[in-house]
């Protein structure tokens, strides 16, 4: 009986902690990012741009410096963004399908030997500052090769001209390892926060979170984190223990940490269903 109290206490304590840490971090100022609506049904597939969603590291070039998508500068060899253009850029750092572990460690290592960059290209999907619609910003990525930069490309964008079409381009990437498609609206500004131009197209759920307590662990997990307690957007409240590793639970994701989890749709009272951890965002 007295261990259970322990129990309780210890998670009352780590909740109390991580609303403290969690009223600090909603304080910090993030760097402003358009954000996608997730693919709700069948839409005018030959109106949008398509292009594969890159399993990387968002960044933001603001014309000067790379940053993350919380504002955070990241600390690449000078050589990396020899060359480019002043133009602000919305990218993705990537390495290559299935090696976001990878790219996440590096984003966050501040001393990572300068040859591990080597291989890491800045993917850019869109131009914040560029005020015409998709197309046109389509066009005026794809001239980023005159900057001469072997570490900068944009994203390939293309057409398809039927849902039958799109589902088959997903089922082809989801195959090779990839994470799933973006439709981008021809005619859509870039705005930042959600846009309904803007849309992800995944064969399962995805959001964000930020950790704000834990369950401790029962049975074999026993003196483990059995569970994290996390809050969305909307303020919602639920647990992530689905997912975790030995090693995860053993060393959790630090209370204030932003996570991603997957879901398959909503219950009645509107929380995810089958809510699994996925990974730690890298700021």
């Amino acid at each position: 009986m007295s261990g259970q109290k322990d129990d309780e206490m210890r998670a009352w304590m780590w909740t109390g902690l991580a609303m403290l840490l969690l009223a600090q971090g909603l304080c910090a100022q993030q760097a402003p990012l358009q954000l996608a609506e997730s693919y709700q049904g069948e839409v005018q597939v030959e109106q949008y741009w398509i292009s594969e969603k890159l399993d990387g590291v968002r960044g933001r070039w603001d014309g000067q410096q790379l940053l993350t998508r919380s504002g955070y500068p990241i600390r690449s060899p000078a050589w990396f963004t020899q060359g480019w253009p002043t133009q602000p850029m919305d990218g993705e750092l990537w390495l290559g399908r299935g090696r976001f572990e990878q790219i996440s460690a590096l984003v966050r290592t501040s001393d990572a030997p300068e040859q591990d960059w080597q291989q890491v290209r800045f993917m850019v999907f869109d131009l914040p500052a560029h005020t015409g619609a998709f197309s046109e910003r389509v066009a005026a990525m794809a001239r980023l090769g005159e900057y001469g930069s072997d570490y900068l490309a944009p994203v390939p964008q293309f057409r398809l001209a039927s849902t039958a079409a799109l589902e088959r381009e997903l089922e082809q990437v989801v195959a090779a390892g990839g994470e799933g498609l973006m439709l981008h609206h021809q005619a859509a500004r870039y705005q930042d926060g959600r846009n309904a131009g803007l849309i992800k197209l995944k064969p399962y759920d995805d959001a964000e979170a930020v950790v704000v307590g834990y369950s401790p662990g029962r049975g074999k997990y026993q003196g483990l984190v059995g569970a994290l307690v996390v809050q969305d957007e909307q303020g919602r409240r639920f647990r992530l223990g689905s997912g975790l590793s030995d090693a995860e639970r053993e060393q959790p994701p630090a209370l204030g940490a932003r996570v991603t989890y997957r879901y398959n749709g909503l219950t009645p009272s509107g929380l995810p269903r089958f809510a699994r951890y996925l990974r730690l965002r890298p700021e």
